[in-house]
C-alpha cells in the first residue's frame, strides 16, 4: 500500500500542562482512528533552518514544519480524507500537506 508524509505547519505549544493532555487526546483519538494506517506516528519538530547556496537562515522558512507522521492509504485522496481528521486542521490552528513518498 502507499505510504504518504503528513507534513504539519501550525498550531503550537499548550501553556500549561492540562491543555497539554487535551492536545495529547485529541491526537491519541486521531491516531486510534486511523489504527494501523499509521506507520510512523512521527513527532512535532523545532524550529528549522533554511540551507541555501545563499547561507543558512534560522527562521523557520515561509511556512515551517511543526512535524510529521507517515501513513499508508489506498491514494492520494484517501490520505487527504484521512488528514481532515487532524487536530490541526479540526480546531484551525494549522494544515496538513500530505505528499507520495516515492518508493526509489
Amino acid at each position: 500500500m502507499p505510504k504518504f508524509i503528513f507534513a504539519y505547519h501550525g498550531g503550537g505549544m499548550p501553556e500549561t500542562p492540562e491543555e497539554g493532555e487535551k492536545e495529547m487526546a485529541k491526537w491519541q483519538a486521531w491516531y486510534g482512528q486511523l489504527g494501523n494506517k499509521v506507520v510512523d506516528g512521527g513527532a512535532p519538530v523545532g524550529m528549522s533552518k533554511t540551507v541555501s547556496k545563499d547561507g543558512v537562515a534560522g527562521n523557520g522558512g515561509a511556512n515551517p514544519l511543526s512535524g510529521y507522521t507517515v501513513v499508508e492509504a489506498a491514494d492520494e485522496n484517501a490520505a487527504c480524507e484521512m488528514a481532515k481528521g487532524c487536530p490541526l486542521v479540526q480546531n484551525g490552528s494549522g494544515s496538513v500537506e500530505v505528499a507520495p513518498i516515492v518508493e526509489m
